[in-house]
């Protein structure tokens, strides 16, 4: 009975090093991705992805326009970034846990998709300035993140604590 409730015994036993490691440089990747091609491809400031980060704990007024660097602005998005990189890496790592490399990236990029369309779509109710960015290169950076993650994730995981 007491297994029941275990939850690991259950759904694997994630390499937790390895997925706070994943999650920062997947989170790294993710936003230099994002703010290079906003910048290059999509023809508006780099600054625009951060302040839209910062905006969910420091509130609208912090949205562009302008959309300039502020230090105390980007440091708030990158603090809010980074915590919910590793709090969405320590949740794939107990789906990746259980995989091969190959399932895990493929997985991962299903995975960051799904993020996508949770921030995109869903949180979009609390936070309204997230619609102004749905577009390919919001899609293409959080595939990318989920990817990353995974090949991470599985390229720092010990194997005293695979499950497969």
């Amino acid at each position: 009975m007491s297994n029941l409730f275990d939850f690991t015994s259950r759904y694997g036993n994630p390499d937790w090093k390895a997925a706070i490691w994943a999650g920062i440089i997947a989170g790294a990747v993710f936003i230099t991705m994002e703010m290079v091609l906003v910048a290059t491809i999509g023809g508006d400031s780099p600054w625009g992805p951060p302040r839209m980060i910062a905006a969910i704990l420091l509130g609208r007024g912090v949205l562009p326009p302008p959309a300039t660097f502020d230090l105390g602005i980007f440091l708030v998005a990158m603090a809010t970034h980074f915590a919910l990189s590793i709090a969405l890496s320590v949740a794939f790592s107990f789906i990746a846990c259980r995989m091969s490399l190959e399932k895990a990236i493929v997985a991962g990029g299903m995975f960051g998709i799904a993020v996508y369309i949770i921030d995109f779509y869903g949180l979009t109710l609390v936070f309204p300035w997230f619609a102004m960015a749905r577009n390919w290169i919001s899609i293409l950076s959080h595939a990318v993140f989920g990817i990353v993650l995974a090949w991470t994730y599985k390229s720092f995981e010990r194997p005293e604590t695979a499950s497969a």
